[in-house]
């Protein structure tokens, strides 16, 4: 499947650390970006760019805020042969605290948002390409949105600067035929941009819809080490790189590097196929009920869980 104008996106530390609040170690984060660079992966999804002011370094990890200080200790002084993004949502960044592209390792910043938001969306990646970023614009949860709704969205989306722009599968409930349509539409909406995927593994589909995307003609994939994200996780890098036959990509850094941090921190926390995970794809939810259940006494009640959420509907 080899196209050059594919580029990769590795998520593993800023959707890894919605698990375990972004604490993750200098080592951890250290072993990932060398590997992701050795292996030739286009970006590396450092973290989240927030304001202190939203969120205090007593309850998260630093890779919730991406402080210059905090990317130069992992990067040290070397030539930076990968790219770094970090994500900004909608509130909880203030434009003052995002420093200008010459004085950060940063070079994209992905804005996350709901299609109602797009109009702040739009306001903040301009800001961003003013201060000298790449930029993309990743709409959330649109398995959610109606046509009419998406439709709007993606119209304004069209008359911005910003040149990526992402479908976001967030709570893993798409099918293949869902990529298909949906990459048909970004593309017939948003022509003279880029689209990029983003999709979760509830369903244990997020590997084929990134394929089926990357057939649609979808250039910027996501993916992220062992899948580790939010929930269910992403889809698998090591699964994406292989499958992509770019001579430019190697998978054994990425292997050795899911054997050094990431199968450690998979006895720490749960994130894949789960059944309660699964549930609230199918029924096409937030993860947040199944996340609380992985996280009770009750977890292994899967029964009981999935009574409780079809119930509710």
């Amino acid at each position: 499947m080899y196209r050059p104008e594919i580029k990769v996106i590795d998520c593993s530390v800023r959707d890894g650390g919605l698990m375990n609040k972004w604490q993750f170690d200098d080592a951890f984060v250290c072993k990932v970006y060398n590997a992701l660079t050795e292996a030739g992966v286009d970006y590396m999804e450092i973290g989240y760019l927030s304001s202190e002011s939203a969120f205090s370094r007593d309850d998260v990890g630093p890779w919730k805020f991406c402080a210059e200080e905090d990317i130069k200790r992992i990067i040290g002084d070397k030539e930076k042969k990968i790219k770094l993004s970090a994500m900004a949502d909608i509130g909880r960044i203030d434009y003052d605290d995002i420093p200008q592209k010459s004085e950060s390792s940063l070079d994209m910043i992905r804005v996350a948002c709901y299609a109602h938001q797009v109009d702040a969306a739009i306001d903040l990646a301009h800001h961003c390409i003013g201060k000298g970023y790449e930029t993309t614009i990743n709409v959330m949860a649109v398995s959610t949105v109606g046509l009419r709704e998406l439709n709007e969205a993606l119209d304004d989306l069209s008359k911005c600067n910003v040149p990526i722009i992402y479908l976001v599968d967030s709570f893993g409930s798409f099918y293949s035929e869902d990529i298909e349509t949906l990459a048909k539409k970004y593309m017939e909406r948003l022509q003279g941009k880029e689209i990029g995927i983003h999709c979760h593994n509830n369903q244990q589909l997020a590997f084929a819809n990134t394929i089926s995307a990357i057939i649609s003609g979808i250039n910027y994939l996501d993916g992220s080490l062992y899948g580790i994200g939010r929930g269910a996780g992403n889809c698998p890098l090591e699964l994406l790189i292989s499958f992509l036959k770019n001579p430019k990509f190697k998978v054994r850094p990425l292997i050795e590097a899911i054997e050094a941090e990431i199968l450690p921190w998979a006895e720490k926390i749960d994130w894949g196929y789960y059944i309660p995970y699964m549930i609230t794809g199918t029924m096409n939810q937030h993860p947040r009920t199944a996340m609380a259940h992985m996280d009770s006494e009750d977890k292994n009640k899967v029964t009981q869980f999935y009574d409780q959420i079809t119930s509710a509907t």
